[in-house]
């Protein structure tokens, strides 16, 4: 095996082989606050953090997002340059790297897309690279599930194209540590979760990195493969519109007493927004070190914002009027407009449909924060509130544990400040969790 610079991923499994609960969140999100909370908040810790994007978000075409891996890049380099974060300590992932975007494409043109969104996320400094090559192409036989030798020939020619990227261009980045796996969702979510959500069995896990460690050995990929650090399963942990599956560790200790003869890898745990506390540490210390969460911050994001909104609603008329920001109508108006994001994930009646939209814990009005006239609307809001201080009394009323932190003099009674706190309060309890004290 060559010697490479370890990287805080490598840390975390040693940590975990040594029987230390450590881990760290993956923060799946694009959203500019969630991501400037991230870092303000490793800031305040003196920790890592780890970033990814998604296929459908960021890829070589823009994704939903409008971005590339570079612009990606870019993007968050340049946040954490204004807030001071050191960008030595910044991770970036890339998740479900592979053909789920072209899977109606037969598979040789599916895959040569997959090659180039890898390559893409190598050139520019993605150091952790989660290869999903799971689903069905469009030649693939569609009356049986893809077998697990073919993903892992699709998930092994894809690491070739990251090293062969890497190595080529001498990048000054260490060489990618990969995820493989999959048990998860497509990438945006799950529509409808379930009646309990089924634990993956200890036997199909070994299968999995037996026959992928076969496939990266068989195109001689014998020092990526000693950088596979992490395998995807499901540990019985989802959400939908209003339910959440809280984590049960008697369910998933055949997996965590499996994982602990396995030298060098723990779990990634997907969807694992709304867990309590507790139920993030016993993750944590059952070998998932790896936890991803984004519609939690994103929802985080949103309450904090509705909630300005309420306060603004009492406040201009008695500030002596102004123009109000019609925040929560202009989101309506933008998604109603454009029902591409949540419409078949939100079954139901119209008005059954109107709440999920607005409170679902699936948010898919995270899709809808980028459109130009909600922006507008929420600059309106900011500016509205940032006229004088909000009165103490509102903020107990709508936000309460930011008006106890105003209180104790930790945080500013400012709009802005207020949003990032919301966030941040979501990613403390991620914090405790991986911390290694469990």
């Amino acid at each position: 095996m060559t010697a490479h610079p370890v990287t805080y991923l490598d840390q975390i499994v040693a940590a975990q082989q040594a029987g230390r609960a450590l881990g760290i969140p993956s923060i799946c999100s694009a959203n500019p606050w969630v991501i400037r909370a991230t870092l303000l908040h490793g800031l305040e810790r003196d920790e890592p953090v780890l970033i990814e994007s998604t296929c459908n978000q960021v890829n070589q075409f823009g994704g939903y997002t409008g971005m590339t891996p570079v612009n990606f890049v870019e993007f968050v380099a340049e946040m954490a340059r204004e807030v001071g974060f050191p960008r030595e300590r910044l991770l970036l992932g890339g998740d479900h790297l592979g053909p789920n975007l072209w899977q109606e494409e037969p598979a040789r043109k599916a895959m040569e897309k997959a090659r180039a969104l890898v390559a893409a996320y190598t050139e520019c400094g993605y150091t952790k690279l989660h290869l999903d090559a799971s689903m069905r192409c469009g030649d693939d036989d569609p009356g049986r599930p893809l077998p697990t030798e073919v993903i892992a020939r699709r998930a092994a020619a894809l690491a070739q194209v990251a090293e062969e990227t890497h190595r080529r261009l001498g990048l000054p980045t260490p060489p990618p540590r990969y995820v493989i796996g999959t048990e998860v969702p497509i990438p945006g979510g799950a529509q409808q979760p379930e009646e309990g959500v089924a634990v993956t069995p200890p036997a199909e896990v070994a299968e999995t990195i037996q026959v992928t460690r076969e496939a990266f050995l068989a195109l001689g990929l014998h020092d990526a493969w000693e950088r596979v650090v992490a395998v995807v399963v499901q540990p019985g942990v989802e959400f939908g519109h209003d339910t959440v599956f809280p984590y049960d560790p008697a369910r998933a200790a055949p997996l965590a007493r499996f994982m602990e003869s396995q030298a060098g890898l723990v779990y990634e745990a997907h969807s694992t927004d709304y867990q309590t506390v507790s139920a993030l540490a016993a993750l944590v210390r059952d070998h998932f070190a790896i936890l991803k969460v984004g519609p939690a911050l994103t929802f985080a994001l949103r309450e904090g914002i509705f909630a300005l909104a309420m306060m603004e609603e009492e406040l201009l008329p008695a500030w002596g009027g102004g123009d109000p920001s019609r925040i929560r109508e202009v989101l309506e108006e933008a998604m109603l407009t454009h029902p591409q994001h949540w419409r078949r994930y939100y079954p139901g009646s119209e008005e059954e449909q109107r709440l999920a939209r607005r409170y679902s814990f699936s948010d898919r009005i995270r899709y809808y924060w980028p459109a130009p006239p909600v922006q507008a609307a929420l600059d309106r809001l900011l500016e509205n509130l940032s006229a004088r201080p909000i009165p103490l009394p509102l903020l107990s009323q709508f936000l309460p544990k930011q008006y106890r932190r105003i209180q104790e003099g930790r945080l500013a009674n400012h709009p802005q400040a207020l949003l990032l706190d919301k966030v941040q309060a979501v990613l403390e309890e991620y914090a405790q969790a991986c911390s290694g004290q469990g």
